[in-house]
């Protein structure tokens, strides 16, 4: 699913279709790679300009049992959908519609507590350091947000966490997890892989107890602004786990 970052694809059925698809897999997946927590967490994705419109999972479902026909199509702007018998899980509504409102540009917004980027929002100071290619992929692209007050259930949460988020792809949310948002669900998807990478690296070098090599911010920037080349690897990335998917069990496509 690779279109504009601004097209409004509802009534377009073949576009909304691979979208749902494509947002079905990445929860497929992430469970396949153990991100997933229960039948908690959640990914979206807007399906209107304005980004008012999205898709959502259903409340209490297993990201290993999610197929593309299962996802809710919400208006952020409707608020009695809270008040229906399929309404979504309310911290999810809290955050994914303050974040589609407020973001339009976040077409994918994928939030979980994949073990290494959680136990990074954990530090008192869970900056992610430019040590390596992989660390370094995101520099100048992170925002932070350490307002931690529980459960994100309600509208200012949201509010404050779409703050932090504007003009960055990755919000660490202390002592919660992360989010990342990109144009598209293989884009989203692979900055989700290498941010819990990036995250395994430092928790690691900080375990050694020894100091760290931490890059220049000139040969930090420098590295970040190498990746740009390979943005492409994500569609060939995300393509080739969903044809595991597909070896397995294809009903995320339903």
């Amino acid at each position: 699913m690779n279109r504009p970052l601004t097209e409004d694809i509802h009534g377009d059925a073949a576009a909304l279709l691979a979208l749902r698809q494509d947002l079905a897999a990445a929860f497929r997946l992430c469970h396949r790679f153990g991100w997933s927590e229960s039948v908690g967490n959640h990914f979206s994705a807007a399906v209107s300009a304005d980004g008012s419109r999205f898709l959502l999972n259903p409340r209490w479902q297993h990201f290993a049992t999610i197929r593309a026909s299962d996802l809710l199509l919400l208006d952020a702007a409707d608020q009695s959908v809270m008040e229906g018998p399929n309404a979504p899980d309310p911290s999810a509504w809290a955050v994914h519609g303050s974040l589609h409102r407020a973001l339009p540009e976040a077409r994918v917004i994928l939030h979980c507590h994949s073990p290494y980027a959680t136990a990074l929002a954990c530090l008192k100071d869970p900056t992610l350091l430019p040590l390596d290619n992989n660390t370094a992929r995101f520099y100048g692209r992170i925002g932070y947000d350490l307002a931690f007050g529980g459960i994100s259930d309600n509208a200012s949460e949201g509010e404050h966490l779409a703050a932090a988020m504007r003009g960055n792809s990755v919000l660490v949310m202390g002592n919660h997890g992360v989010s990342i948002a990109a144009d598209t669900v293989a884009d989203a998807f692979e900055d989700l892989y290498f941010f819990e990478k990036a995250a395994q690296t430092q928790m690691l070098a900080l375990a050694s107890g020894q100091p760290l090599a931490v890059l220049s911010d000139e040969v930090a920037r420098a590295t970040a602004a190498g990746w740009l080349p390979y943005r492409g690897m994500a569609l060939r990335h995300f393509d080739y786990l969903k044809s595991t998917l597909d070896a397995d069990d294809p009903s995320w496509r339903d």
